[in-house]
């Protein structure tokens, strides 16, 4: 398992190392010890298993305020996404900033992402899993999302035309959210 932090502070990519041989493979995809080493142990709370069934999907950008903000553990288990995070962190120098990283049943990557940060992704397959742990309880009150084509952040998305929900449809732009709340306060 190799652990290297991303552009934006406290994003942690993970490149899993699967041992192979004639029956598969085996692969550690959680270690305690080196996630500590990180500053990354974390009581995780939930793990939960989405599956999308249509290609060029967007899921989110979802995130929960204080007291209920996830830091997130991300994964494809099966196709492969786009994996989208943007830091809302109340004095964060990188305060709407955006990355991003495919993550695949091929490439076997995880990405760690920490609280204070709207989270999505878009299928680039006709089927994708992802499973992902979070430190914190599903609290709708205090959830809230970021629409997927804000003018101000300019994600560069794989498609200009998702398949969205009706409720993603409705979420907020960046500066909506921050005339309503300012930031996300830790």
């Amino acid at each position: 398992m190799e652990i290297k932090e991303r552009k934006l502070n406290g994003v942690f990519e993970i490149t899993l190392n699967p041992i192979k041989d004639e029956r598969g493979f085996f692969m550690r995809t959680y270690d305690d010890v080196l996630f500590s080493k990180q500053g990354m142990n974390l009581k995780w709370m939930q793990e939960n298993h989405s599956r999308t069934e249509k290609k060029n999907t967007i899921r989110g950008l979802h995130f929960q305020l204080p007291p209920f903000s996830e830091t997130k553990l991300v994964r494809c288990i099966k196709g492969a996404i786009l994996d989208v995070f943007v830091d809302l962190r109340e004095n964060s120098s990188s305060f709407g900033q955006w990355d991003a990283i495919e993550l695949s049943e091929e490439n076997k990557k995880m990405i760690f992402i920490p609280r204070g940060f709207a989270h999505g992704f878009c299928t680039l397959t006709e089927i994708s899993e992802v499973v992902y742990k979070v430190d914190n309880v599903y609290s709708k009150p205090h959830e809230l999302g970021l629409i997927w084509k804000d003018e101000d952040l300019k994600i560069n998305w794989p498609t200009q035309t998702p398949t969205l929900s009706e409720k993603d449809n409705l979420n907020l732009t960046l500066k909506e959210f921050i005339n309503k709340h300012n930031a996300v306060k830790l």
